[in-house]
This record gives structure tokens, C-alpha cells and sequence, in this order.
């Protein structure tokens, strides 16, 4: 009887895996919603990367942001369900000292395309900046972000540059 129970079980097991559609799972590397990539640069020399130090980055309303220090590159979500995005670059941002902080103020402006990728793993959302007023700098009288450029409006991957900013 044990051996007729064994061999039962095994067959259920087999017929499960046997059944189990490549869908069923999403793999790590499956692309997923990309996230727009930005690079520092000197604004003093145009074509010289330059690493930001204590930069925090936050979502205005959100007490938790990013924080990148001895880096001249930065990755950072977009949303998803709206057509921009207001992101605060906090010079000495993700430091202790909260005095020395200033804050400049991106709005990101874009379409969405939303895309099927599977059963297993949903939807990702591509972005394309607008033509016009992709990435726009709030300024006001204290701003340490001196220009932006559009390097590449369609952020379909996080392989390329999307956006550099001049400090």
C-alpha cells in the first residue's frame, strides 16, 4: 500500500511540474519599469563628469528619499500612474546637518506606455520626456543646479543617459 502512495505522489508531483507554463515565474532578469538615469557634470567644464557628495534625493511629501555620495551617476524611479514626476535634489541632502541644505526642484514630464511582459510579471511602464518641457528646474535664488539637458528621451532601459545635470 506505502509503495502505491509513493508512486501516486510522485505522479501528482511530476504532473504539477509538467503543468507548470514557463509564464508561472518571473526571471530576475526580466526587463521590468526602467528608472531614469542621470549623470553629473562639471558646469565649468562641460564635458567632465563630476561626483556629487552628501546629494539627497526625495519626492516632495516623502520623509525617505536616496541618498549618493562620491558618485557622478544616479538612478531614480519615476511614477507610474501620472504624467510627471517632482523630484528634490538636496545639496548636503543625505548628510547630518540639516542647516547647510539646499534644495533644487526637478519636474519631469512625460508620456507612459504601458506594456505586457507576462502572466508572472505584470506590466512595466516605459517613458518618453516631453519634446519641450522634459525635465523642467524650478529655480529660485540659491540654485546649485546651473543647467539640464535631455540626452535621450525614451527611457526604455537603464543602459544609456537620460538626463545630465550641471553643477
Amino acid at each position: 500500500m506505502k509503495k502505491y502512495i509513493i508512486i501516486i505522489s510522485v505522479v501528482i508531483i511530476a504532473f504539477s511540474l509538467w503543468n507548470c507554463e514557463k509564464d508561472d515565474i518571473c526571471a530576475e532578469t526580466t526587463p521590468t519599469t526602467p528608472r531614469v538615469v542621470i549623470e553629473f557634470y562639471d558646469f565649468a567644464n562641460p564635458t567632465v563628469l563630476k561626483n556629487v557628495t552628501s546629494l539627497g534625493v526625495v519626492a516632495p511629501g516623502f520623509t525617505q528619499g536616496f541618498g549618493f555620495s562620491g558618485v557622478s551617476k544616479a538612478i531614480l524611479p519615476l511614477k507610474t500612474t501620472d504624467d510627471s514626476t517632482i523630484l528634490q535634489f538636496i545639496q548636503n541632502g543625505s548628510d547630518e546637518d540639516a542647516t547647510n541644505d539646499n534644495l533644487d526642484e526637478i519636474i519631469f514630464n512625460y508620456s507612459r506606455q504601458v506594456i505586457y511582459v507576462s502572466r508572472a510579471c505584470g506590466y512595466k511602464t516605459n517613458f518618453t520626456l516631453d519634446a519641450t518641457i522634459g525635465a523642467v528646474l524650478t529655480t529660485d535664488s540659491n540654485n546649485w543646479i546651473q543647467n539640464i539637458t535631455i540626452e535621450q528621451p525614451i527611457i526604455a532601459n537603464e543602459n544609456e543617459i537620460h538626463i545630465k545635470i550641471y553643477f
